[in-house]
Parts: structure tokens; sequence; C-alpha cells
């Protein structure tokens, strides 16, 4: 068995960071909002930059729980989350703005539902 408590410490963090994504994204409308303006740069930066946090955690989590966890979640796209923080990480000036645009619409709300479920199906 996993350690519970560390698990739900670092889905929590996750959990953090996807509400500070949907807050910063909130405004953005296009992704030429996040590159037309040095403001919007700096909005994709500080995305990018949880996103990166989000991946490393949820790669923890996997190697803690022995896999056991997220594939409880087979909605949620595990391998491409925790691959496009290698792709920020190790491409960051190739990064793309719609598809971290097109992230934040359509897949940050879906991760953000698993995560919290995963919370209560710990507590």
């Amino acid at each position: 068995m996993f350690d519970k408590n560390l698990v739900l410490s670092i889905l929590t963090q996750i959990d953090e960071a996807l509400g500070k994504i949907a807050s910063r994204a909130e405004s953005i409308r296009s992704p030429e909002d996040f590159t037309s303006t040095p403001a919007g740069m700096e909005k994709l930066d500080s995305i990018c930059m949880l996103f990166m946090a989000i991946g490393e955690a949820l790669k923890n989590i996997d190697k803690i729980t022995g896999g056991a966890l997220l594939s409880q979640y087979p909605d949620i796209d595990w391998k491409g989350t925790i691959g496009f923080r290698d792709i920020i990480a190790h491409h960051y000036f190739d990064i793309d703005a719609e598809q971290v645009f097109w992230i934040c619409t359509h897949e940050v709300m879906p991760l953000s539902a698993a995560i919290k479920g995963m919370i209560t199906g710990l507590r």
C-alpha cells in the first residue's frame, strides 16, 4: 500500500495549481492573447510553469502508487498530461501558444474533476 497522506498532499498541490491555471487563463480568449502583449507572455510563462509542476507531481504519484491510482481514471490522458511537462521542460522555446490555449480550454476542467475525485476517494 502507498503513503496515502503523501499522495493526498501532492494531489492537493495539483488541485491548487489547476485552480491557478484556470484563474490565469480566464481572460485569455485566443492564443494571440498569450503572444500579443508582455502581460500575455507572462501568463503563458506562468501557466507553463504550473503545467510542468503538475506533470512532475503526476509522475511522482504514479511512481508512489505503482500506477494504481491514475489507472482508475481512464478518461484522462495521463501519458499526454505527464508528457506535456517534458515538452515544456525540454523544448521551452518551441512551445505553441495554440496548444497551451487548447489545453487550458479543453483539458484543465476534466483534469481538475479527476484530481478532486481522487482527493475525495482517498479521504
